[in-house]
């Protein structure tokens, strides 16, 4: 007959299958541990009042030394993991978050990577920059699409790509959205069409908007936008432009194949019109088709942003033009809309790319990304559509809940995402949101986000009715 005590005890050692295997690429140890946990936290594995074994239990089971231990909690208690209860031991905390304001899930931006101490790599990176850079250029106008260095090593990064780039041809921009701009205005003339799916990046609609063009919409299919129907918006409406997301597209996470890329350029040649691609997501995508500037570079303006793959805050774009009179255009585009990027932030760019920071982070994101993508997996209902990387999912919308509704929800539960109208012409809309994986800070309370947005996706919309007080 088991015993309580040793039933007690299986319990115990069933809570402790939350211990990983150390890797050589993982960090320190003790961030490594603190991962782990965090990790556990996420999936369930570790729940809130979970009591961790003794630290000097805790060392053997791991293989390491007791201060490593030590410092392994210290880091848990700093992201919120943990908490000490004296002589009772180290408990899983509740999550703090909980009590925030808003957990914030409609912002597309790149997660924090595990194992990535990412203050300590700004620091170094912006001392490298003092060190190798003359201060005075930092702090000055610089009007050239970036200095050769910063072409240098933007065709260095866009190698991963488009292969072999001439720095020469590259333009260092402050952002995707100067840069849409800029090709917007260099290349097409007020009251033009440019032609796009039905849902885009909401940007290129301001954009066209601003400056008085207009966006036409061309039909889709499985694969994305239809040659055939491009071809008719050409003839019919005058096209001139058009504008290309196919990597994991904002917001639908499709990936357009590269037959319907070939097929897509095809026509854009016939047609005399420009394609530009807007690709922020190609390197967070495995085996991503070849962009459709590396299949027809005299036909394509090539955007690659640095926001979704390494940080917003570098604020740094590359752009690739197909021809010098193009590229020309853009820069002078470039310079009526925001004179220049800041030399500072192009300099740390820069210098994470040529020093391997950058190639570090984007490994740091890649993974990070994917685990967040299971995690959206077990939470959420259609799991069978979501990529299997990338930093966000484009969820269906059960039929009792309208985009709108279900917004105004979320919003009483203290949960932010985007309505499908944001990336729509203004026509009916699909009935569906986009969940951004990325701006909260830990799994954990992504987890328990997900979580919480899964039950009230369960739950049907109450009846409004006027209330009498």
């Amino acid at each position: 007959m088991r015993t309580r005590t040793s039933e007690t005890t299986d319990k115990q050692d069933d809570k402790q299958d939350w211990i990983g295997d150390f890797t050589a690429a993982g960090g320190p140890r003790y961030v490594q541990i603190a991962g782990f946990l965090e990790h556990a936290m996420a999936d369930g594995r570790l729940s809130p009042g979970d009591r961790l074994p003794p630290q000097r239990e805790l060392a053997a089971r791991l293989g390491v030394d007791l201060t490593t231990v030590t410092r392994a909690l210290a880091e848990a208690r700093r992201r919120g993991l943990v908490e000490p209860r004296g002589s009772l031991g180290t408990f899983i905390a509740a999550p703090a978050f909980a009590l925030a304001q808003a957990v914030d899930l409609s912002m597309n931006v790149p997660p924090p990577p595990d194992a990535i101490d990412f203050g300590d790599m700004l620091r170094r990176g912006l001392a490298q920059v003092t060190v190798h850079a003359d201060a005075s250029l930092l702090m000055t106008y610089q009007l050239g699409g970036g200095t050769m260095p910063d072409r240098e090593a933007g065709a260095q990064w866009l190698a991963q790509m488009l292969g072999a780039v001439e720095p020469a041809r590259v333009i260092a921009c402050p952002g995707a959205q100067a840069a849409l701009a800029a090709s917007i205005l260099c290349r097409s003339e007020p009251g033009s069409a440019i032609a796009a799916e039905p849902l885009i990046y909401p940007g290129l609609r301001a954009a066209a908007a601003q400056s008085g063009r207009r966006v036409v919409t061309v039909p889709v299919d499985h694969d994305g936008m239809r040659p055939d129907a491009l071809e008719v918006a050409c003839r019919d409406q005058a096209v001139r432009l058009v504008y290309l997301n196919p990597t994991l597209q904002n917001p639908t996470t499709h990936t357009m194949p590269e037959g319907r890329r070939r097929e897509i350029a095809h026509v854009a040649a016939r047609c005399g019109a420009l394609i530009i691609e807007d690709d922020p997501y190609w390197l967070l995508t495995p085996d991503a088709p070849p962009p459709v500037a590396a299949i027809a570079p005299q036909q394509t303006i090539y955007i690659a942003t640095l926001s979704k793959c390494l940080s917003p805050g570098l604020r740094t774009a590359y752009v690739v033009a197909p021809d010098g009179d193009t590229q020309e255009s853009i820069l002078a585009a470039l310079r009526a809309i925001t004179l220049m990027a800041s030399p500072l932030a192009t300099a740390l760019a820069t210098q994470w790319i040529r020093d391997g920071s950058a190639t570090a982070l984007l490994n740091g994101i890649r993974s990070e990304a994917s685990a967040r993508q299971q995690i959206a997996r077990q939470w959420l209902i259609g799991a069978e559509q979501f990529p299997q990387s990338g930093i966000h999912v484009w969820h269906q919308l059960p039929s009792y809940w309208t985009s709108a509704g279900f917004i105004r929800a979320a919003r009483d539960e203290d949960l932010r995402v985007t309505a499908s109208e944001a990336f729509s012409d203004g026509s009916a809309a699909p009935n569906a949101i986009r969940i951004s994986l990325g701006g909260v800070a830990e799994r954990a309370q992504l987890s328990m986000a997900l979580k919480k947005l899964s039950g009230l996706l369960a739950r049907k919309p109450p009846h409004e009715s006027m209330q009498v007080i």
